[in-house]
């Protein structure tokens, strides 16, 4: 009895978290039903349905980079001890600490055509300030530390010993990591994909001072809100709500039939 009253504590503590997101949420949801014709009106106007799609599409290129990256960090982390290293696990977590805007500030003295990145790059045509890429990279520095921190916690939940096994059956260190490894881990690393993808979503700040635009969704709404309100920038929000809402549901179906 004492087991069932201590977690039910813990799961109604914890409910309040649930409700203050669902209470919030739901009155944008319930204030729009009440002029649903506005809804309609304004997600139909040229430049909605493409910011939309420049926030998801960048999002998805700088969580598929933070991959290519950023796993192969997060096993190096998880496997070694070397000089330095609780420093890189530091850095690492620094665009989680400082405010975005500072990031943006950042970014932008190093991204800009004269900067140390951006100048040579200009020389090639490879343009970030008010372009895409700008939107990516944005999104990349804001959102990595989620999959790499996520990853990390994963291959250190892999037994190493299982590792060993396969090791002294004859297969290589690159078979044992995409055979053994990388599978056991890969839930963790799942739930670091789909973090540094919604973090991506929505990032705001640094991408208003890198890239303004292409306008990608938040900065839409935001240019909304300030010059017409509430009235026309809760439409974009909310239909970018349901399509996050739809995707992640569609990317956790899987775990949702196992239990």
């Amino acid at each position: 009895m004492k087991h069932n009253s201590f977690f039910a504590f813990f799961f109604f503590t914890g409910l309040v978290l649930v409700l203050f997101v669902c209470i919030t949420i739901g009155n944008m949801f319930l204030e729009q039903v009440k002029d649903i014709s506005t809804f309609f009106k304004v997600i139909s106007e040229t430049g909605v349905v493409g910011a939309i799609w420049i926030s998801l599409s960048a999002s998805t290129i700088s969580t598929l980079l933070a991959f290519i990256f950023g796993v192969p960090l997060a096993y190096v982390l998880a496997r070694k001890n070397f000089p330095g290293k609780s420093l890189i696990e530091g850095v690492i977590d620094i665009p989680v600490m400082i405010p975005h805007i500072v990031a943006g500030v950042a970014l932008f003295g190093i991204f800009n055509p004269s900067g140390l990145v951006g100048q040579p790059l200009s020389q090639v045509g490879v343009i970030f300030q008010d372009h895409f890429a700008g939107v990516v990279v944005a999104m990349l520095f804001m959102s990595f530390p989620y999959l790499v921190d996520s990853a990390r916690e994963g291959f250190k939940s892999v037994d190493p010993r299982l590792e060993n096994v396969a090791r002294s059956l004859g297969a290589s260190i690159e078979v044992t990591f995409l055979k053994v490894t990388f599978p056991l881990a890969f839930p963790h690393i799942f739930n670091g994909l789909l973090l540094c993808w919604a973090r991506g979503i929505s990032e705001f700040s640094a991408v208003l001072i890198l890239a303004y635009f292409p306008k990608s969704a938040p900065i839409l709404i935001w240019e909304k809100f300030s010059t017409f309100g509430l009235s026309v920038s809760r439409p974009i929000s909310i239909l970018l709500i349901i399509i996050c809402l739809l995707i992640f549901a569609f990317l956790r179906f899987p775990r949702w039939k196992k239990e």
